[in-house]
């Protein structure tokens, strides 16, 4: 079944991408998160939702954190970091507002599957989360099987979305232990409308 082999898929690109987490990388991706005035996060499409899931845990812990483009959204500006979240790393509006976060002295955390794309070189620090993105990949079927590289069963961005949701979800339990919170600490945080 083609559900088995996705799941196996996005199980394997889980496991590979917990190997290869730089320590550094996390402890700097740390830093400069908890060191930052306000922390704005930016997605769009499904990365969207990955960025506003971390805004909302983020905000449970107590962070000053923003989602871009909301109506209530402040000015960024010196002291503040943009996360900015994109596989490809060439989103157009995603690069703009991290040249903008620049312009105006806030750091800017790329995470993306390209280290070496537009965002990444506006960046601050970049955190590569591997996984197939939507511009990724021979189209022509003949040409991929006698390369030997057979695609995933999952679509477009669904390996990188997913990946970088379960990182950015494992920063938010550093910094629980960080912090000394436990979950009742961020329940008391979470909305009381629903």
């Amino acid at each position: 079944m083609i559900i088995k082999e996705a799941i196996r898929d996005i199980i394997h690109n889980l496991e590979k991408m917990e190997r290869d987490i730089d320590e550094r990388i996390l402890d700097n991706f740390i830093e400069i998160l908890t060191s930052a005035a306000n922390v704005f996060v930016l997605g769009l499409g499904r990365s969207g939702l990955v960025a506003r899931a971390f805004a909302m845990r983020l905000m449970h812990l107590e962070i000053n954190a923003f989602v871009v483009g909301e109506t209530i959204t402040p000015a960024i500006n010196e002291g503040d970091v943009l996360i900015a979240i994109s596989g490809s790393g060439r989103t157009s509006y995603i690069v703009n507002a991290a040249s903008i976060a620049r312009e105006r002295g806030a750091k800017v955390v790329a995470v993306t599957s390209y280290p070496d794309s537009d965002l990444a070189g506006l960046a601050d620090l970049t955190v590569t989360i591997k996984g197939r993105t939507k511009i990724d990949g021979e189209k022509d079927y003949m040409k991929r099987q006698m390369r030997g590289n057979h695609h995933s069963r999952t679509p477009l961005g669904t390996l990188f979305e997913i990946s970088a949701l379960v990182f950015l979800d494992g920063i938010i339990a550093e910094l629980m232990e960080r912090f000394d919170k436990r979950e009742e600490d961020l329940h008391n945080r979470h909305s009381s409308f629903d």
